[in-house]
């Protein structure tokens, strides 16, 4: 009977039961498990929708620009920082209450009018070293004004005073060469009267020696040596008269060897004047009216790549504003442009005096990490009006935010 008692018939299942009254064995109804994925896309779908709505008033498509301009509305009205600024640009909060939908607003740089011009060492300088510095920095100079000398001027002085001794040289042999002329012109001409009076005297005592040989007196031997002499008086008096038509045919500075002599003068002055202004290679000058704006070098160092100063005209300050292509087309001449100057806390002010004909890339920049530094924008110069000018003098490449009221009528 145990034995019958402990084992189980194979014809029955195995009943278990469990804790909670349930035996194993018996069928139950399992409950289906959401999918990971389809709980992700369900996620996803707001984000999307979010990030959507994002970049399109951050980009503004030509049609929704076009909508804000027709209904005045400011996208992101409500916040501090409008979205349809640069997100480098962040204007004050009394600016952001008169900020109209019509201004163009856009990052600038002060700078002198005509910009910065850069003083380098005058052309075929070398391996000159810097001597002297004469300015100092906010020294007002001319243009022409030597503002630094070079170490290579005694050289170049030495050559200058060599091409001096030469031309001294060359003017003087030009005088030997007159005088000489003029002594050769005086003898030929008493040569020539000295065989005029020979061949004179030849034909005198050629008529008498044929007298004398008609009456028998001489003979003919002697008439024909009288004959000789004075066909050879007769010649000599040709030879000079060739000799002093030499000289007497042109004045004494076109006679030839005075022309040989006055172009070699001629080409030592040359040479002067090219070691004179060798030397203005010993010397750096302003090259135009302004105030010295940095030095980059000192006595004793090599002229650097970028020159040994800058300078520029500060009596009429500019700004170089760079507006966004799109909107470009709202600016135009002599709009009035008001220069905001967080660093210096003033509000400069200025007219547009110039748009350029150019996309480029944008090459001013906030010094916020997120500014787009790849922006395709096109430069419009503003000039500062004069009590800006004076302000903006002292502040040479500031970073501003100009303000360009584009309803005012140019």
């Amino acid at each position: 009977m145990a034995d019958h008692n402990n084992t189980a018939s194979p014809d029955l299942p195995d009943l278990v039961v469990n804790h909670d009254g349930k035996r194993e064995g018996e069928s139950r109804a399992i409950a289906p498990k959401p999918s990971r994925w389809r709980l992700l896309r369900l996620l996803a779908i707001p984000a999307l929708l979010f990030l959507g709505a994002v970049i399109g008033l951050y980009f503004q498509p030509p049609g929704l620009q076009k909508f804000f301009q027709l209904t005045g509305l400011q996208p992101g009205a409500g916040t501090d920082v409008p979205i349809a600024l640069p997100p480098e640009i962040s204007l004050p909060d009394d600016v952001m209450q008169t900020l109209q939908i019509t201004d163009v607003i856009g990052l600038a740089r002060l700078m002198p009018q005509g910009d910065i011009s850069t003083v380098a060492p005058p052309y075929g300088a070398g391996d000159a070293r810097i001597a002297q510095v004469l300015v100092a920095q906010g020294d007002r100079v001319d243009a022409g004004d030597v503002v630094a000398r070079l170490d290579n001027g005694a050289q170049l002085q030495s050559a200058v005073m060599s091409a001096e001794a030469t031309v001294a040289v060359r003017a003087a042999s030009l005088l030997q060469t007159r005088q000489g002329v003029q002594i050769s012109t005086d003898e030929a001409r008493a040569s020539f009267e000295q065989a005029e009076i020979a061949a004179l005297e030849a034909r005198s005592e050629l008529t008498r020696t044929q007298e004398l040989f008609e009456r028998g007196v001489t003979t003919q031997a002697v008439l024909d040596m009288t004959q000789s002499t004075s066909s050879q008086a007769d010649r000599a008096v040709d030879r000079a008269r060739a000799t002093l038509a030499r000289y007497e045919s042109a004045d004494t500075d076109a006679q030839p060897d005075v022309l040989v002599a006055a172009r070699n003068l001629d080409a030592a002055r040359s040479e002067l004047d090219r070691a004179r202004r060798d030397l203005a290679r010993a010397e750096v000058v302003a090259p135009i009216d302004g105030v010295i704006l940095d030095i980059h070098a000192r006595a004793g160092e090599k002229p650097p790549a970028d020159g040994i100063l800058t300078m520029g005209e500060t009596k009429v300050m500019m700004a170089e504003v760079e507006v966004y292509q799109d909107r470009i087309a709202m600016v135009e001449l002599d709009q009035p442009v008001e220069l905001l100057a967080e660093a210096i806390q003033r509000t400069l002010s200025g007219r547009v005096v110039d748009i350029g004909l150019t996309v480029g890339r944008q090459s001013v920049v906030s010094d916020e990490t997120a500014a787009n530094t790849d922006a395709r924008v096109v430069t419009v110069l503003v000039e500062l009006d004069a009590d800006s000018s004076v302000i903006a003098a002292r502040y040479t490449n500031l970073e501003v935010i100009a303000r360009i009221d584009t309803r005012a009528a140019p």
